[in-house]
């Protein structure tokens, strides 16, 4: 069984440093996606943006700058109130976003609750997967899996 933990919450978009708007976002974790967090920003669009990286990112960023590139995610204060600081870049262009810092820290305690750091490759059940992926459908798929230089009556020597 997965389970999600969602959150909705209000971000700000930065356009400069004396003016933001707010845009509602949710936050979104999959125990079958354990390594990943999602955000969805409903921008007033017939399709909302979708960011997907990975949950450790957002955990650091709660505590200290970290990321590069497309992601990086900062604690800071502003107006007196903790925030977290999501900067996005893609070649549409880029975002900084805020959003306060404790209902993200909240759900990211939730999320790491539910599937633990270190853990989450355990929730992947990569090895179920993969004897269903290998398992014989059919009597024909055996011959393919048989070696076939051998006899069914032929032993192998041993060294």
């Amino acid at each position: 069984m997965h389970t999600v933990v969602e959150r909705e919450l209000e971000m700000h978009l930065v356009l400069s440093p004396e003016r933001s708007i707010a845009v509602p976002a949710q936050l979104t974790y999959r125990s079958d996606d354990p390594f990943a967090v999602h955000i969805t920003f409903h921008v007033g669009s017939d399709s909302p943006v979708n960011w997907t990286f990975a949950r450790d990112l957002l955990v650091e960023g709660v505590f200290r700058p970290c990321g590069h590139g497309d992601v990086r995610v900062w604690p800071t204060k502003a107006d007196g109130r903790s925030v977290i600081c999501v900067a996005l870049s893609s070649p549409d262009g880029n975002a900084l976003l805020e959003a306060s810092s404790s209902p993200v820290a909240a759900w990211l305690e939730r999320t790491l609750r539910l599937v633990p750091p270190g853990t989450e490759q355990d929730q992947l059940a990569l090895d179920d997967g993969l004897s269903e992926l290998l398992m014989p459908t059919t009597p024909r798929d055996e011959l393919w899996l048989r070696d076939p230089w051998r006899r069914g009556d032929e032993t192998t020597p041993e060294a």
